[in-house]
Formats: C-alpha cells, structure tokens, sequence
C-alpha cells in the first residue's frame, strides 16, 4: 500500500508539474513568437483529443464509437466540450497572453472554490465553516494579485484579471459537467471526444494561420504543450487517482501554478512582486485546506 501511495504521489506531482511547464511554453510562444491563443487552443484540443481516441482505441476497439449511438449521452458530450472543455482552454492561453503564465494559473486555481459555491446553492446549503474560511482566503489573495497591495491602483491589466476570473469558471464547469459520461465511459474517451469535438470551430483558424515565427522551437514548443502539457500530464493525473484519494489529488494539484510561476520567473525573467507571490500562496494554501478535514474524518 505505501509504494502504490508513492507511486501516486509521484504521478500526480509530475503531471501537475507537466501543466505548470506547459503554461510557461505557451506564454513563450504567445508573447515572444507570436502564436495567436485561437491557433493554439485549436491544435491542442485537436492532437490531444485524437491522441487519448487512439490510445483508447488500441486497447478498446470499436467501443470508441460507443458515446455516440445514444443521443442524449452524445447531447451530454457536446455540452461538456463547449460549455467545459473549450472555454477552459481558450479562456487560460487568453489569461496568460494579456497577462502571463503565474497569474493565470492561480487565477484558474480558484475553480474549486466556485464549485463550493455552486453546490452550496445548488443543494442549498450553507458551506461549511472551512469553506468559508478558503473563500475568504482565496478573495484575499486574489485581491493581492490584482492590486499589489494598494487598493487604488489595478497591478494586473483588466483583460488578464476578466480572462483569469472566466478560465476559474470554466475549470469548474470543466469539473462539474461530465459527471454523468465518467460514471459510464472511460475517461480517455470522455475527455478525447471532448476535445476532438471542440476542435472543430478552431478548423478555419487552424488551417489559415500563418505563423510568423514557424521554425524549430516553435513546433518543439506545440509539441511539448499537446503530449506532455495535455496527454501525458492528463494520463499521470489520472492515474494517480488509482492509488491516492481525490482529496490528496487535489491538494497536490497545486504543483501546477508552482511549476508556472517558479518556471516563467527563473526561465523568462517574468517578474513578481512579494505581494502577488503571497496572493498566490493564499490561493494555494486553500487546496490544503479543502483536504484537512477530508482527511481528518477519513481516519476517524
């Protein structure tokens, strides 16, 4: 049981890392080689989506196809992909481009906090105490983030902040929507269709781009964000929940706004202030708040 647990951890820890140095690749490629974010948000979903068919399909066969001979579950699917899975990817590179990769992803990191608040309004509850304190928390390290510490003056440009906002938002619905298609179909085909599908309004834009820097580094730098950034770090992660709790899980997830900001700061020079490196941990610090109490009463 202990080396499945570390071979978890491990797992998580490098998929979540994998993530993070995606967000810093694709800042690179936005702001220094100029990649538009519609170009690259449609070539990840695509490549991905059809690398995670594949790798199902090598071992499942025609059940590939299985989604889409029940209508109301392909219906799902569609909602999933544009109400989930698109925004969420194009909402992060758009975040990232009007602002950079460390603000983006903590920003994104407020997903689970938004679900807190869905389900206490969907259920109608009040949220427990605990979550009350990670909101209160989290709104005051984003509010770090945004000003610097000084209450009159914006530190982050409003594009950056309204996409960051909106790429939380998406996550969650990211999160929330294929609860029904995960508790019947395997995940690599869930969330490769998803992506497959939600490719194809980028169609157009994929196939008439010019890139104005296409050399070497920038294919390697699509090629890191579509198999290590998105299929392996997505296979790590997922694999992970065989042997961790999601709890556990997602309290490492963590490890992905760490990755971006330690790497886009040490790597690209991107500088950070004291204040938005203590929002950032304000954020950060919710995930091990959320996982105490699970803990807690597990072992009880």
């Amino acid at each position: 049981m202990l080396k499945n647990r570390r071979v978890g951890l491990t797992e998580v820890i490098t998929g979540c890392t994998l993530w993070g140095a995606s967000g810093m690749v694709a800042q690179a490629l936005l702001d220094q080689d100029q990649v538009p974010s519609g170009w690259l948000t449609g070539v990840r979903l695509f490549w991905a989506g059809l690398l995670l068919l594949v790798w199902y399909a090598l071992g499942k066969g025609h059940t590939v196809w299985a989604i889409w001979r029940q209508p109301k579950l392909a219906g799902q699917l569609f909602l999933f992909s544009f109400l989930g899975m698109v925004p969420s990817q194009l909402t992060y590179f758009l975040a990232i481009y009007y602002g950079n990769a460390p603000t983006a992803t903590v920003l994104q990191f407020l997903s689970p906090l938004l679900i807190i608040l869905y389900l206490a309004a969907v259920r109608r509850q009040w949220p427990r105490r605990i979550d009350v304190l990670s909101i209160g928390i989290a709104l005051f390290g984003t509010y770090l983030l945004v000003t610097n510490g000084q209450l009159t003056k914006l530190a982050l440009a409003p594009l950056a902040l309204f996409w960051g906002l909106v790429a939380g938002a998406s996550s969650a619905a990211y999160t929330l929507l294929p609860q029904r298609l995960l508790a019947q179909f395997d995940a690599r085909l869930v969330v490769g269709w998803a992506m497959l599908v939600g490719s194809l309004p980028f169609g157009p834009t994929m196939v008439t781009t010019r890139l104005p820097h296409l050399n070497g580094v920038v294919v390697g730098g699509v090629a890191f964000i579509v198999i290590a950034g998105t299929m392996l770090a997505y296979l790590l992660y997922l694999k992970s929940l065989q042997s961790l709790d999601p709890a556990t899980t997602g309290m490492f997830s963590a490890f992905e706004p760490l990755t971006a900001t330690l790497l886009t700061v040490t790597v690209l020079g991107t500088p950070v202030t004291h204040f938005e490196i203590l929002g950032g941990l304000c954020i950060l610090a919710t995930a091990l708040l959320q996982a105490l109490p699970r803990r807690t009463s597990m072992a009880s």
